[in-house]
């Protein structure tokens, strides 16, 4: 075995450090992300030259607190949006509020008690809480601070049964943009024939509208307030194809040349989609009578059934929507549920094509 050696921090970005090491046959290894040049080197102390010399790592004696504080850290280091680490720090509230101040030593022993905590959270977010912690517990455990995680120890984590599913008619987009502010009124029409979800139209800007090709490029998103841009490899970052309805909606918005968002806020920049729903999508639902509930995000739903009602394959339509084929079956299930009279007619159809074809080259 080499002589030890202190591991060597280096940076990777802005508090994100790596560390490089040799292992015990001599061969350099690397790991990362860590939060700081420290932390760093203070894994390399108390986990891998401990391993080196041979000994037993000895695992931090951390409480649960203790635990989420640094996941949310390291978890923040790798490039995770701050909407993200926010959505979890709320969630795993909810579970060190009831078991902060346990040893992880003594929480992996207590899957009977974290089994009679689960059915005490409320039945709409209980799949996201626990999710967060067997996420939160499975990292403890990757890193040496606990043997077995009593999250999944303590049963299967059930999804919640997906809301219905509300959708528009044509008249009821129509009837709903009708009651916006002009600028505003294509809005409507726009959501519903692309199925771009309200922090991506949000972001929109005039260069992501690809006419020639009829295609609206996908590239960023809001998050906690600003525009960032969508990773290359992300599945949310695609093109979506213009229908007629959704071009004739973009002729619709009023030129403006202060600003590069297609739909901006009254002065020109982000849109606070807080305050628009309360200042024009709330009035322009009651005004037009459409039925409650109304919601933005309903658009996107709209879009979702008009495709599956016109045969759009679900592989296909998964990625036009910027998601996974699991949460097309989770959300519209029973819209597929259909969809077999008209996957059948497909078939026959081709078995008829086919069969015309063969019968032309007997001839």
């Amino acid at each position: 075995m080499p002589p030890l050696q202190r591991g060597q921090a280096y940076r990777l970005g802005p508090n994100r450090w790596g560390l490089r090491y040799y292992d015990a046959a001599g061969d350099r290894r690397r790991k990362s992300p860590f939060p700081s040049k420290s932390a760093a080197l203070t894994y390399y102390a108390n986990v891998l030259e401990p391993e080196l010399r041979g000994d037993p790592a000895r695992a931090p004696e951390l409480t649960l607190t203790e635990l989420v504080d640094l996941y949310l850290e390291r978890h923040a280091a790798t490039g995770v949006r701050a909407r993200t680490i926010d959505a979890l720090r709320w969630r795993l509230g909810v579970a060190t509020k009831a078991f902060g101040a346990v040893p992880l030593q003594d929480l992996a022993r207590m899957s009977g008690e974290l089994a009679s905590w689960q059915t005490t959270l409320p039945e709409r977010s209980r799949y996201a809480i626990v999710a967060a912690l067997r996420q939160a517990l499975g990292a403890a455990v990757r890193w040496g601070y606990m043997s077995q995680n009593p999250a999944v120890l303590a049963g299967r984590n059930r999804q919640p049964a997906p809301r219905p599913v509300r959708t528009y008619s044509l008249e009821e987009i129509d009837a709903i943009a009708a009651e916006l502010s002009a600028v505003y009124r294509p809005l409507p029409p726009f959501a519903a024939a692309t199925g771009l979800r309200p922090e991506e139209w949000q972001a929109l800007e005039r260069r992501d509208i690809d006419r020639d090709r009829t295609l609206v490029n996908v590239q960023r998103t809001v998050s906690s307030g600003e525009v960032v841009e969508l990773g290359k490899t992300a599945r949310s970052r695609r093109q979506v194809p213009l229908t007629a309805r959704a071009r004739a909606a973009l002729d619709e918005l009023p030129p403006r040349l202060d600003t590069p968002l297609l739909f901006p806020a009254a002065r020109g920049g982000l849109l606070n989609l807080d305050n628009w729903r309360r200042r024009e999508w709330g009035p322009a639902i009651e005004a037009s009578g459409v039925s409650r509930p109304a919601r933005i995000y309903d658009l996107r739903s709209t879009f979702a059934s008009n495709a599956l009602a016109a045969g759009a394959p679900i592989f296909e339509l998964a990625r036009v929507m910027g998601t996974s084929i699991k949460m097309i079956e989770h959300h519209y299930g029973m819209l597929l549920d259909g969809s077999g009279a008209g996957f059948a007619a497909r078939l026959d159809a081709f078995d008829t094509d086919h069969a015309r074809a063969n019968a032309e080259e007997g001839t």
